[in-house]
């Protein structure tokens, strides 16, 4: 079976499990506070051109999600996301869990518009009984999106301006950003994130790391007692050295753009193989995720040879799937299901 269902099904790219296999046997100090991590730390404050930075390395992102939102936030706020946002549908109600509401807005391609963050917050600070309400007080994005779309910095800044007005942290999930940083057509870059955003994280889990999220803060308020509550946590990882030589090797010689670029040249080729076959897409996702719209049959058909995942039922006959292209991709699987595409759509 070939899997495209995501992109992190394989272990660790080869570089860095060299990397970890050649420390292996090295004694560090634990909780982050090795020479790994300190090094790892000032790579990503310099390729984010944020010298003044905090940079603390986690684990996975439901764990970043939470953390950085219930250290960011009162006991009696909440964060704004669109309704299709990973915190809101795939989480299993971790936010929620540290005491604050997911404050949803509707939202036809996944994308926060500056327009109805506004609205909203509008809304709520025009309601005379305010105080009874959950108050918004975080807008949280993805870059990408869940639907794979990317935003613009023009975007970006529209929703800054929103956030100043309203006094809103503004936190980016950055999963899957590296693939972000891969589209050519992007303007958004990590210096530019840094002086947009409060936080943001960097994700290694999906981009060649065995586990790993790096959180870069550049809101002196958030800075404050960080560590204390990873500890409170159990974000505190005892054998820190293993983020610290794992991001340390992904942002040496520019390693996360190899992935990246990588990645998402075999997302072209997949999108080419549904595209050259006459099929719709449900998004148009420059990323490497990918939405074709086929057909029920073709679904069982291909599904005896590769795994893919189901998104949205589209109509009676149809249906939206995703295939992720990743780091891992080969070449020769994206050739298999280029024929198995042409072999059971040929008319």
């Amino acid at each position: 079976m070939i899997k495209f269902d995501c992109d992190y099904l394989e272990g660790t790219h080869p570089k860095i499990l060299e990397a970890l296999v050649k420390t292996n046997m090295e004694q560090t100090v634990g909780y982050g506070e090795d020479e790994y991590c300190q090094k790892a730390r000032q790579l990503i404050k310099d390729a984010c051109n944020a010298p003044d930075a905090d940079v603390h390395l986690l684990v996975g992102g439901t764990q970043t999600n939470a953390l950085v939102i219930s250290s960011a936030l009162r006991p009696y706020q909440g964060v704004v996301c669109v309704e299709s946002g990973h915190i809101n549908v795939h989480e299993a109600g971790a936010v929620e869990a540290t005491g604050h509401k997911v404050l949803s807005i509707p939202t036809d391609d996944g994308k926060m518009k500056a327009e109805d963050l506004e609205h909203y917050c509008a809304e709520y600070w025009a309601d005379v009984t305010k105080e009874h309400i959950v108050q918004p007080a975080m807008l949280y994005i993805s870059q990408p999106t869940e639907s794979g779309m990317l935003y613009t910095k023009a975007e970006l800044l529209e929703l800054r301006k929103v956030c100043d007005k309203y006094s809103l942290i503004f936190f980016v999930d950055g999963a899957r950003l590296i693939y972000s940083l891969a589209n050519k057509n992007t303007d958004v870059r990590l210096p530019d994130l840094a002086k947009i955003c409060d936080v943001f994280y960097i994700g290694g889990t999906k981009a060649g790391l065995l586990f790993g999220e790096a959180v870069v803060i550049t809101n002196n308020a958030i800075k404050k007692d960080f560590r204390n509550m990873m500890k409170r946590a159990g974000a505190m990882l005892s054998k820190g050295r293993l983020l610290g030589v794992q991001f340390s090797e992904l942002f040496t010689n520019g390693l996360y753009l190899e992935i990246s670029s990588h990645a998402m040249e075999c997302a072209q080729e997949i999108h080419a193989i549904f595209d050259d076959a006459g099929f719709e897409f449900l998004y148009n996702s420059p990323t490497n995720q990918l939405f074709p719209i086929i057909e029920d049959s073709l679904q069982e058909k291909l599904s005896e040879e590769f795994s893919f995942e189901f998104w949205k039922r589209v109509d009676e006959k149809r249906s939206a799937v995703r295939f992720c292209s990743s780091w891992a991709t080969k070449k020769e699987n994206i050739d298999k299901l280029r024929s198995a595409v042409e072999k059971y759509t040929q008319k």
